[in-house]
């Protein structure tokens, strides 16, 4: 696991005490005390997915060493950008943090959205990743991509959910329809909680979600998971093959899980929260729960999650234009 660097660190914290030399009064004392009340976590889409998950993890972890509560408030509607929005326009003071995944770098392009969340957010922590889960209810009577492949082909007109418009699952399930030569109508959810509850209940057979969700059902033999966005099989999944295993060469997309501020708060904070949370991704009682989350804990500085998020924004910007992604 990556861990924020000692360099980068001192750098950071020196930085806040600048900055903190130059406040009011009134303004630095309550940098100084941070956090002096309870801390709220943004969640952009609903309980019962992954972004949901990681934040109550971390969250319960900070809750204890910070001495203050942390709060996850999900803020759903639109794919995700209701809560970002918020996040972004919220007092840079350090009590709201946005926990979102890689939705921040693929929504603005889907969305034709002004301003792109990976420049006027600031990186965190780069909390975690896994991939993206091709599922099918086992009721659909088919056991590989091929088979599905096939079945849809004969089977016009079938749908496939994901978390919601603009999401990560979203952009890959219109990059396999092109590569596989099939139609499947977009059936988008505010979260996975809810395109889970209607997987399960065969309301829709197919689905593009993360395995956090999908997990339990796919133990109990309900859904059958096909095959994994990543560029190699997740430990924690030996049996789900690869998509590109399944003949989708270069077919890979992971999802990545962080946490942003608003601009303007100050790098003391920053430099505290991240050092919280790269401790947090340490706690042995997180580690267990994302390891049954299928989530693999990740850390680093700030800057590592902010170069995955802008390299993340520039591949969605391009395969969103060669897809002919729209919100609607």
């Amino acid at each position: 696991m990556a861990s924020i660097g000692r360099r980068g660190f001192i750098a950071g914290a020196a930085a806040g005490l600048t900055m903190a030399g130059a406040m009011a009064p009134s303004r630095a004392m309550a940098q100084g005390n941070w956090p002096g009340r309870n801390v709220h976590f943004i969640v952009p889409l609903a309980p019962g997915g992954a972004i949901d998950f990681i934040a109550r993890q971390v969250g319960d972890v900070l809750t204890r060493t910070l001495g203050q509560q942390v709060v996850v408030e999900n803020r759903t509607g639109a794919g995700g950008t209701l809560g970002m929005d918020l996040a972004m326009k919220s007092e840079p003071d350090g009590y709201t943090v946005l926990i979102t995944n890689d939705n921040a770098a693929s929504a603005p392009h889907i969305m034709g959205l002004a301003h792109d969340y990976t420049k006027e957010l600031v990186p965190v922590c780069y909390l975690g990743r896994q991939s993206q889960i091709l599922a099918v209810h086992s009721t659909l009577g088919v056991k590989n991509v091929a088979e599905l492949i096939a079945h849809v082909k004969a089977n016009p007109g079938l749908g496939f959910a994901t978390s919601g418009v603009g999401t990560n699952q979203h952009v890959v399930g219109e990059w396999f329809k092109r590569e596989a030569g099939i139609r499947l109508d977009h059936v988008p959810y505010r979260g996975a909680g809810q395109a889970i509850n209607d997987l399960i209940a065969a309301h829709v057979k197919i689905a593009f979600l993360g395995p956090t969700a999908l997990k339990p059902h796919y133990d109990a033999g309900t859904l059958r998971l096909l095959a994994q966005s990543a560029s190699a099989r997740s430990p924690i999944l030996k049996d789900v093959p690869t998509l590109e295993e399944a003949g989708f060469k270069g077919m890979v997309l992971d999802a990545w899980y962080g946490a942003f501020v608003p601009k303007g708060t100050p790098p003391a904070i920053i430099a505290r929260l991240n050092s919280e949370m790269n401790k947090a991704l340490t706690d042995p009682k997180l580690l267990e729960n994302f390891t049954k989350g299928v989530v693999e804990p990740i850390g680093g500085t700030p800057e590592d999650l902010g170069k995955v998020a802008r390299a993340d924004s520039e591949k969605y910007a391009r395969l969103i234009k060669e897809l002919g992604i729209k919100a609607s």
